[in-house]
């Protein structure tokens, strides 16, 4: 189990993030129409899996708002964003907030948050998922992951993209 806070209270996740070297698993998560989308979907992409708790929190909100600006100076680079939010809520976020540089999918009816050991299984937030970032390249070797110690706090986005150059 990860050790993570939520304003200083203890919480903690099913597990620790893949290692860095090691190869992501595939998923299944759901678009904002209503697909699935899966690992072969970003096929020959490098990746950067923005995970969170719900859009509707304001780091998480800032999260997908960095990111996305980030997204647009990377080559052949993806940013994901992965929360238990519904697929109908992501949409409506990202395109309030004009987000057109990253997918955002859900997990509102998969097992990622299990299978990348980021599902919350204590606190007011079990079930949903962590801070988290995690970073591979065209062929899903992890080159860097973040499980974010404090989910009041935003990811280290410098470190996450650093690690593509």
């Amino acid at each position: 189990m990860a050790k993570i806070t939520l304003h200083g209270n203890a919480i903690n996740s099913v597990g620790e993030l893949p290692n860095v070297g090691s190869e992501i698993k595939d998923f299944k998560l759901t678009g904002s129409d209503l697909n699935e989308k899966s690992l072969s979907d970003f096929a020959g992409k490098r990746k950067i899996l923005n995970i969170f708790p719900s859009i509707d929190t304001g780091v998480c909100a800032a999260s997908a708002r960095e990111f996305n600006v980030k997204a647009n100076d990377l080559e052949n680079t993806v940013v994901i964003n992965i929360s238990k939010d519904l697929p109908f809520a992501l949409s409506r976020f990202c395109a309030a907030e004009g987000l057109d540089n990253v997918e955002s999918l859900s997990d509102f009816r998969g097992n990622f948050g299990q299978n990348y050991n980021v599902e919350l299984v204590d606190s007011p937030m079990k079930g949903l998922l962590s801070r988290a970032v995690i970073v591979t390249d065209e062929n899903n070797k992890v080159l860097y992951t973040e499980q974010v110690p404090e989910i009041a706090q935003e990811p280290n986005y410098e470190a996450a993209l650093s690690a593509l150059k």
